[in-house]
């Protein structure tokens, strides 16, 4: 089903700061979540040299289609050899992050201006 790009994305908010682009997501990422959310990441991660921020900042519940959209956000980023950056400081995520290695590969960052602030604190290598 394809999303009618006038209307506004429920989970998903864009805009820039500071150079980057700042995919904002917010509410339940979950399945559901994740078919609204995916167009929007494979646009912003098409590009080379992109520099993208995912903020999970807004995100209340986190499942495992959350993390296969952060791991495909990485690996397209990462092709186009771009930089991305992780915000997230919600207890119950971080614990997800940590505990299947992803915040290894993609280390998450308090807030947006601690995540821009920070000019190594990229996405590391594959």
């Amino acid at each position: 089903m394809r999303q009618d790009p006038a209307r506004p994305a429920r989970h998903v908010r864009v805009h820039q700061d500071r150079g980057h682009t700042v995919l904002e997501l917010r509410g339940d990422i979950d399945i559901a979540a994740a078919v609204e959310i995916s167009p929007h990441l494979d646009r912003l991660t098409a590009h080379p040299d992109v520099r993208l921020v995912i903020d999970l900042g807004g995100v209340d519940f986190f499942d495992c289609s959350g993390l296969r959209l952060l791991y495909r956000a990485r690996a397209r980023v990462l092709d186009q050899h771009g930089e991305l950056r992780l915000v997230c400081a919600h207890p119950l995520t971080l614990r997800i992050l940590r505990v299947t290695g992803l915040a290894r590969l993609l280390p998450p960052h308090p807030t947006l201006d601690a995540a821009l602030e920070r000019p190594g604190a990229a996405s590391g290598s594959l």
